[in-house]
């Protein structure tokens, strides 16, 4: 469903208000000390709307003119500034320019701003020079799963109960629009990426976790869409209480970590395929040591070092510039190259990341290469993820034939779990339901370029995975954790 568009940028959500942690307005008498508090206040800017009534304009110069402050600062300094002490220099220039601004309008004759304007222009500039402008109040809503923009005004927030509701503007125009996707592209201190007419799509992480994909000179209008990860630290048996899945299924996803099974994570977009590997990888001895091998991060296991404390962390760089006589960009690395790499690690799993592509082989050559490996491609069923992944393997060349294909994907992959994901109305009101809907093993078929597949849960007419046909070398798991006394009793229970 879709709400009409709010008439206030502070309610945009069905009348809802977006945030509600005050913060103190950065506002002081002119002529009077400035409270130090305020600068410390300026952190927590991401937390707090950004009212229609802010000056895009003004907020686009002040902009400019502190990037511009900051850069010679960090020249003078010799790049020696973190970028924690940069941020913190940003908030000294950033209320600078409102101090100068507000006096100017004094000085013009012009009545002074009120402090809770002088605040949110701060926010806006502050936001605009660190972190996402005008989007980052509905990157930082929890009630916000997806932002869909096509057009600087056409906003679509889609909440975590499945509903759709107007945003507010992200841009003044179209124009503006890609010029910010342009210059947060080019901002990165790790792993710039270009965005232009010659490159027109754009893959991106973002601070906090979420991921963003854009796409503009070959669409009508620019496209983007925002998509926010918000489980990190998670483990089986939060998802357990979430009703994601059975407490016998997690005892065998478990088990199955625990016995080093490579395992696939199928289903749609935005079935919570990342946050599902988040939790198995949970299960995992923290001193083990992993290597993560993702086109943009999205696990970020390496940020939770409680949990992981050896990570090794890789990201795909598409390149930019001409192609070379091997027809690669330049400064293309790749997920084949950064798995070779990772051979002198020492690594004892390696996890790939989402498989779209002929990537698929990195994800092999690691199954291969170790065990206990976990991956994630899009499907719309576990059986079908077989044939995806058989259909990206051969994208990789023509000598992939597909009875390589399926015969090496046959002979690594030991579990597939499929999620499904629903959108159903309880009492009225739509609420997404995610769920493990099946688990099967996979084994090499009879023939050399075929492959068997039993399901051990199986979805019912409800999209829940329940127990169903457990292959004897599966009886094993019980060593590792697999309540194989509740399986078989629910197993007896269903035929």
């Amino acid at each position: 469903m879709t709400t009409e568009p709010s008439e206030d940028y502070e309610t945009p959500l069905a009348g809802l208000p977006l945030f509600t942690q005050p913060v103190p307005p950065v506002a002081h008498r002119l002529g009077a000390p400035r409270p130090v508090a305020s600068v410390a206040h300026l952190s927590t800017v991401s937390s707090t709307p950004i009212g229609r009534n802010v000056d895009w304009s003004l907020v686009s110069a002040l902009r400019a003119q502190a990037s511009e402050q900051l850069s010679q600062a960090v020249a003078a300094d010799r790049g020696r500034l973190d970028k924690i002490a940069q941020e913190e220099l940003g908030r000294t220039i950033v209320l600078d320019l409102i101090e100068t601004t507000v006096a100017d309008r004094v000085n013009a004759g012009m009545s002074t701003l009120p402090g809770s304007e002088q605040d949110a222009l701060a926010r806006a500039v502050f936001d605009s020079l660190f972190r996402l402008g005008r989007l980052q109040p509905l990157v930082d809503d929890d009630r916000v799963e997806n932002i869909i923009i096509t057009g600087h005004d056409n906003v679509l927030l889609e909440l975590t109960d499945a509903s759709l509701v107007d945003g507010p503007p992200v841009a003044d125009s179209d124009e503006e629009l890609i010029d910010f996707l342009v210059f947060l592209a080019s901002r990165s201190e790790v792993n710039a990426r270009g965005f232009s007419e010659a490159q027109p799509r754009l893959h991106l992480r973002l601070d906090g976790g979420s991921r963003l994909a854009a796409a503009a000179w070959v669409t009508p209008r620019p496209s983007v869409v925002i998509r926010r990860h918000r489980l990190m630290e998670v483990t089986l048996d939060d998802l357990v209480a979430r009703q994601m899945l059975s407490p016998v299924a997690a005892s065998f996803l478990r088990a199955a970590v625990r016995a080093r099974k490579s395992i696939v994570v199928s289903g749609s977009q935005g079935a919570g395929k990342t946050t599902l590997v988040r939790a198995l990888c949970a299960e995992i001895d923290p001193l083990e040591a992993l290597g993560t091998f993702e086109t943009e991060y999205e696990l970020h296991l390496h940020e939770l070092h409680d949990r992981h404390r050896i990570v090794h962390p890789w990201e795909a760089r598409p390149g930019s510039g001409e192609r070379g006589p091997d027809g690669r960009s330049a400064g293309e690395f790749t997920l084949d190259e950064a798995l070779v790499d990772s051979f002198r690690f020492n690594l004892s799993r390696q996890i790939v990341g989402e498989v779209r592509g002929k990537e698929i082989w990195a994800m092999i050559k690691a199954m291969e290469s170790g065990t206990g490996s976990i991956s994630t491609t899009h499907a719309a069923d576990a059986v079908a993820a077989i044939r995806k992944l058989v259909t990206c393997a051969m994208e990789a060349g023509a000598h992939v034939t597909h009875a390589l294909a399926t015969s090496k994907l046959a002979s690594t992959i030991d579990v597939i779990v499929h999620l499904d994901m629903r959108t159903v109305r309880e009492g009225g009101a739509p609420t997404r339901r995610r769920r493990v809907a099946e688990i099967i093993a996979l084994d090499p078929g009879e023939r050399e370029t075929g492959y068997a597949t039993t399901h051990v849960f199986a979805s019912d007419l409800d999209g829940t995975a329940l127990p169903a046909v457990l292959p004897d070398a599966y009886r094993d798991l019980a060593a590792y954790g697999f309540d194989l006394g509740s399986y078989l009793a629910q197993q007896e229970v269903r035929s």
